[in-house]
């Protein structure tokens, strides 16, 4: 009798890039492509924490090297993945919040997490698929978006704006390059226990708000997102595009 054959997870030979490498979701992000077999280009603004990074991979026996990148600096993101590229792989982790009341949201507050979340992630996802689409290539483009991309949030309504924008792009992404075979997903994870949450989880009240959204009762690891990045990224979800995937405990179920 003859059976399907589950597709690969492999990524071996795979060229990977990841902003917002250097803590938190976009390292563990590397980390799980790493260990898949891609080679890893780490970027980020903070280069001395991405050389101890790679660094750290190489005694691993992955395949890492980094960059400085700032995906607010469109003309220069555009140009580094020109040079560097084509890159079979994007994991855009890159992103800034600032939160506060809808009524007290500032003009600079809402230009910075705009000109980040919405028009960085737009204009690098655009660039690494300028890459492929030269070289005749497929590809995965992967953006961490947020489980907000789907409902709104209490002090939150420049993040939710930015990250409903985001979905919508990758829609269309989706749609116009399919044709070139490249995939345009996101990742829509809950809150993540991580150096840029803590101060969340240390407000009672919030803790409290969060725990009780989660259906699953307990906040995200950066380990939840890691076997999502790997499918998006390989051939196992070769079918999958202009989605997202939720890794949100069940917040959204209801």
């Amino acid at each position: 009798m003859h059976f399907p054959k589950t597709p690969s997870f492999d990524l071996t030979g795979k060229k990977a890039l990841i902003a917002g490498a250097s803590s938190g979701i976009g390292l563990a992000c590397a980390a799980a492509l790493a260990q898949a077999g891609a080679h890893v280009t780490l970027g980020a603004r903070r280069t001395k924490e991405l050389e101890t990074i790679a660094a750290a991979m190489h005694k691993n026996g992955w395949q890492a090297d980094y960059i400085t990148l700032d995906v607010s600096d469109v003309e220069k993101c555009s140009y580094v993945v020109a040079e560097l590229g084509p890159f079979d792989i994007l994991l855009n982790s890159a992103g800034n919040a600032r939160h506060s009341s809808a009524v007290d949201t500032t003009v600079d507050d809402f230009d910075a997490v705009m000109n980040l979340n919405l028009r960085g992630a737009y204009f690098l996802t655009q660039a690494v698929a300028k890459g492929l689409i030269a070289a005749n290539r497929p590809g995965s483009l992967i953006n961490i978006s947020s489980q907000m991309a789907k409902v709104g949030g209490i002090e939150r309504a420049v993040y939710c704006a930015s990250k409903h924008a985001v979905e919508g792009f990758t829609k269309a992404m989706a749609i116009e390059w399919g044709k070139n075979h490249i995939r345009v997903n996101t990742i829509c994870p809950t809150f993540i226990l991580t150096e840029l949450s803590k101060p969340t989880f240390e407000d009672p009240e919030k803790r409290a708000w969060i725990e009780d959204k989660i259906k699953l009762g307990r906040p995200g690891e950066v380990e939840d997102l890691m076997g999502a990045v790997v499918y998006l990224a390989s051939e196992a979800s070769s079918l999958v595009t202009g989605t997202s995937m939720l890794v949100d405990g069940g917040w959204t179920a209801e």
